[in-house]
């Protein structure tokens, strides 16, 4: 062989043996990926806003909770102002006929024997019933309301319905007055009830209808229209 070509044989022997060198070379020894510093910045900036936004609801959390505590302690420091000389019995009654109210429809006297059932004496329960300064003829209204959502009523029938529920006349006039129904169809309803109860003549039927407050003009319109 010439000294040319061992040249050559020992040129490529040495030129493979470095390829088969940094193959095997460990991968902390490679070449490493070099990221572009923009791409480093973005990554940055994605991660701080992730961080920011839990930061956020940390921060909005917190901020619901410290109004929430704010507002119960203007509500404490209000009632405080408005009922300083309360005993703790006055209190409960209180905040109960305000529960009461937030519920149903009440009257102040109907309120006052409700907080007695519940064991209140007649002193605090007419304490507490006071103390929610409601408006009785919009209690009153609201009542109206719920009555004629299950049954039928005359104008005067159900006037008669709230004073007996202890309403005073001027708060079931004002609820009975002012509650938003066609008394026409009230006469009708009220004739379809007595029909499936009982069998009346179609005079017999007016005259019941009359009984029940319904003026003569609705009474034969509730009549005609249940079918006599």
């Amino acid at each position: 062989m010439s000294d040319l070509n061992e040249a050559k044989l020992a040129k490529a022997e040495a030129k493979a043996d470095k390829a088969r060198a940094k193959a095997l070379r460990p991968w902390f020894k490679k070449k490493r990926i070099i990221i572009p510093i923009a791409l480093v910045a973005i990554i940055g900036l994605s991660t701080a806003n992730q961080g920011g936004s839990e930061s956020s609801s940390d921060i909005v959390a917190s901020e619901d909770l410290n109004t929430s505590n704010a507002e119960a302690t203007a509500v404490e420091t209000k009632e405080a102002e408005e009922f300083p000389d309360e005993s703790v019995s006055q209190a409960n009654a209180r905040e109960m006929a305000n529960s009461y109210l937030q519920s149903a429809a009440f009257s102040l006297t109907g309120l006052i024997e409700q907080l007695e059932y519940e064991g209140f004496s007649n002193e605090d329960a007419t304490y507490g019933a006071e103390a929610t300064k409601a408006d009785w003829k919009e209690q009153a209204l609201l009542s109206a309301e719920s009555y004629l959502r299950s049954a039928a009523f005359s104008q005067s029938g159900l006037k008669g319905q709230l004073v007996y529920e202890g309403f005073t006349d001027e708060e079931a006039e004002y609820g009975s007055s002012n509650v938003d129904t066609d008394w026409n169809e009230q006469a009708a309803k009220s004739s379809e009830s007595y029909l499936k109860s009982s069998a009346f003549s179609r005079q017999g039927l007016i005259d019941q209808l009359l009984y029940e407050g319904f003026s003569q003009k609705q009474a034969e319109y509730g009549v005609t229209k249940a079918g006599l």
